[in-house]
């Protein structure tokens, strides 16, 4: 690299306090690779995403949106969310109660997990003050019911949601075989849950990545049935996660359409005057925050050995063939596309991704890859299984590969911006 583009790389460059961090950033991915040629994995962090995202939610969805804190754990993430309006937290662990509740004491925090041990439970309730559990079952009704008691009297202030099995037809990963009580057997729980409730709730959940607003608008149709059947009066609807983020070859319908349709359902329920209604957005708020910059080692015909994998942030590339934007970071390349499969770094045959993967037909060995919409499950996921799993974190100021937040306010002026610089195909 000469002189020229190192001191054009060091114009881009600044180190930045971000929380509790500090952090480099740089004015894109490009300019990254000119200046730092990493030899380790790099995590590109968009904290302007996430806080686009959590923008959008907050001033759109219908309800109260609670961020799904498994989706991507980050600290600096949760405070980022947090300053953009996100008071409420789905967690899903006694694990995750604990780290939101370091990071933001003042949050609301949301056991949403629909089996739980009672130590759990009652380290939740009695020791950071959560009130809102999720259950599918008498048996977790009980457990809850014992473990918030004090000195043998029962808790007054719970919130507690009954979670209904709904389809995941609609959804590309589905969530539909483990968690949720059967519509049609599920109305004595809600009446048995109504006894000992402050605030009555049902939820549901139709897979990630849903892409059609029909999947919630068939979900509510399930729910009605079960207020009808049982006769409780019900105080939250929440219509769990599965909004969808932009992949190759998924291109979901504008997000404003499924708060439409979950607005509309959520009008025509027969639950109490004062009901609210919930949502529980992880991918949607957080796939756009992170990519991941690797580095191609060797190429074997279409195969490309890069320094991450399905042990690292790519499990979902790996294990369930999610295909994530690929952009090679070279400024002249081939005009012609190509379809690559990727092997990660560790000795295991599984850590292999077939995609495919549409790069410039003339990538070659010591080439740099961005891997877009990782900020979603691929971050939460890493492990450092064969001694691999360094990963380095910078803050780069571009738009991320795709986006369904197409225009939103950039600032209190009102100034309107265009996100999506590239495409996701």
């Amino acid at each position: 690299m000469g002189t020229s583009n190192n001191r054009k790389a060091a114009l881009l460059f600044s180190v930045i306090f971000w929380g509790s961090l500090e952090l480099s950033s740089y004015i894109d991915a490009s300019s990254l690779v000119r200046a730092e040629r990493p030899d380790e994995p790099i995590t590109l962090l968009r904290p302007h995403a996430a806080t686009r995202a959590a923008r959008f939610f907050v001033e759109k969805f219908p309800g109260k949106s609670l961020y799904a804190v498994k989706a991507n754990p980050s600290p600096a993430l949760l405070e980022t969310l947090w300053a953009a309006g996100i008071t409420h937290y789905d967690v899903a662990s006694l694990g995750e109660v604990r780290l939101v509740h370091k990071f933001l004491p003042d949050a609301k925090l949301c056991f949403m997990h629909p089996v739980k041990s009672e130590r759990a439970i009652a380290q939740a309730y009695h020791n950071h003050g959560v009130k809102t559990f999720s259950l599918d079952s008498h048996e977790e009704l009980d457990k809850i019911v014992r473990a918030t008691a004090k000195d043998g009297e029962p808790a007054a202030d719970l919130e507690l949601c009954v979670r209904i099995r709904v389809s995941s037809e609609h959804a590309k990963l589905s969530l539909a075989s483990k968690f949720g009580a059967e519509p049609d057997r599920v109305a004595d729980l809600l009446v048995a849950t109504r006894q000992v409730a402050d605030s009555l709730g049902i939820a549901f959940h139709v897979g990630s990545q849903a892409m059609t607003p029909a999947a919630y608008a068939d979900a509510m149709e399930l729910v009605r049935g079960a207020i009808v059947a049982s006769s409780v009066t019900v105080d939250i609807v929440d219509v769990g996660g599965g909004f969808p983020s932009v992949y190759p070859g998924m291109e979901p319908p504008p997000l404003e359409s499924y708060f439409e349709t979950i607005h509309r359902c959520f009008e025509d329920l027969p639950v109490s005057y004062s009901s609210e209604l919930w949502c529980e957005p992880g991918r949607a708020l957080c796939a756009e925050y992170a990519s991941l910059l690797v580095k191609v080692e060797k190429r074997r015909d279409n195969e490309l050995f890069i320094n991450d994998g399905s042990y690292g942030a790519l499990f979902d590339a790996a294990h369930v063939a999610w295909r994530f934007p690929v952009e090679l970071m070279r400024e002249t390349t081939a005009e012609e596309l190509a379809e690559f499969a990727f092997y990660g770094p560790t000795c295991d045959d599984m850590d292999y991704m077939a995609g495919p993967f549409l790069l410039p037909s003339d990538v070659k060995a010591g080439d740099y890859i961005e891997v877009g919409m990782l900020g979603a499950y691929g971050c939460a996921m890493r492990t450092e299984f064969n001694g691999f799993g360094d990963v380095e974190d910078f803050i780069v100021e571009d738009e991320p590969m795709a986006s369904l937040y197409t225009q939103i306010a950039a600032n209190d002026a009102g100034n309107v911006i265009a996100i999506g610089r590239r495409s996701a195909s």
